[in-house]
């Protein structure tokens, strides 16, 4: 389903882990509205057959994660650090979010985001596949689209590698998130292998997620780490170089709402990976578009990209993308869209989104109250009428 007309007073319902803080932020954002408290469906109802919908409410999704026991439903293990299973989790996830959407419509409320939808966003392949058919510039892929190779191992990454003449490439869980299970292999033309990842392998073979980042130098090192990720599902990225900020590699995640580019942070790290639990830090803002301005190029421009990755799933309200900046600071590709992509505390709107002031959950609510986005927003700001 797709985004509810305008409501003036709508009776609200998230689904959710109760103590999860993604609720409370959003549980406070509607109590700054000033609307009626909002109804929690806790996620193990959902899961557990129990979940129960009313005529007029509108029901919001939220991350079933953070809790040990909806993550045993979904995945198999209540283990948060294990690696594993993320194939398992999608299929479970998938059926859980379509079986609620029925639900929800048998019920006569209205479900904000399309299960349909979070179906291919929650899975790389097919969301790249995606945004490259709607012209968003992405990394060169050989595993996207549903037709795509299987990869079945590192013989089949390495296969797939040569093939497409990449010597650098990010090896990705095809269903993973916050840069689980994600590895930055390099080669060189004498053969060498070597990957830099937070996965951290035990002595049985279990893999587990580390906050430390760190390098495996062998090509037996790497090959092991890849054959036990290959079941649960694969894609493979080019490793774009991107932009530096004070020697650091620096990429964005933008949150784009109803349409509009609302929310930026800047991400930086001397690691591939810019994640901010794995060591990256918030960058400046300002000296992103200082460096984009010094280039020759514009802020709008980089904002639209973002907000052309969101059109391509237009029945998702709110999306986090994870925009690249090549160097030099003049292009960009788009290397993830994240359905759960606006935990961003104390974040507050950019100038001329429409959201200042309001941090993203504040910024959701109000665009549930305006009802379905206007692409003529967009239109607008891109050429060059707003301050953006």
């Amino acid at each position: 389903m797709t985004h509810s007309p305008p409501l003036a007073h709508p009776r609200l319902v998230v689904v959710g882990n109760p103590a999860n803080r993604r609720v409370a932020f959003f549980r406070d954002a509607v109590r700054a509205a000033g609307l009626p408290e909002v109804r929690v469906e806790p996620w193990l109802d959902v899961l557990r057959g129990g979940a129960r919908f009313h005529p007029g409410e509108t029901v919001r999704l939220e991350s079933p994660g953070e809790e040990p026991e909806v993550d045993r439903l979904l995945r198999g293990t209540d283990d948060p650090t294990r690696v594993e299973g993320t194939g398992r989790w999608y299929e479970s996830f998938t059926a859980a979010t379509a079986e609620l959407a029925r639900s929800v419509g048998d019920a006569g409320a209205v479900l904000v985001d399309d299960s349909a939808e979070l179906a291919v966003l929650f899975d790389k392949r097919l969301a790249h596949a995606r945004l490259r058919e709607a012209g968003v510039p992405v990394p060169e892929s050989p595993t996207s689209g549903a037709d795509a190779p299987a990869v079945r191992g590192w013989a089949d990454v390495r296969a797939l590698m040569a093939a497409s003449g990449l010597r650098r490439v990010f090896v990705k869980l095809a269903h993973g998130s916050s840069a689980s299970g994600v590895l930055a292999v390099e080669t060189n033309s004498a053969g060498r292998v070597q990957a830099t990842t937070s996965v951290e392998r035990a002595p049985d073979g279990r893999l587990f997620n580390s906050l430390r980042v760190r390098r495996y130098t062998t090509e037996r090192e790497v090959a092991a780490v890849v054959d036990a990720l290959a079941p649960d599902g694969l894609h493979l990225e080019r490793w774009l170089p991107k932009a530096a900020q004070g020697g650091r590699v620096a990429d964005l995640r933008v949150v784009v709402i109803a349409g509009r580019a609302t929310h930026t942070v800047v991400r930086t790290s001397r690691s591939p990976m810019t994640n901010l639990h794995l060591g990256g830090t918030r960058g400046d803002l300002g000296a992103v578009r200082a460096a984009i301005a010094g280039a020759g190029g514009r802020w709008a421009d980089a904002l639209d990209v973002c907000e052309r990755a969101a059109a391509a799933f237009p029945g998702t309200q709110c999306v986090g993308v994870d925009l690249l900046p090549a160097v030099g600071w003049r292009r960009f590709a788009v290397g993830e869209v994240n359905a759960f992509g606006d935990l961003l505390p104390g974040l507050t709107g950019l100038p001329g989104s429409g959201a200042e002031g309001q941090d993203t959950y504040t910024a959701q609510v109000s665009a549930l109250l305006r009802g379905s986005p206007s692409r003529t927003t967009r239109t607008t700001r891109t050429t060059g009428t707003s301050t953006a």
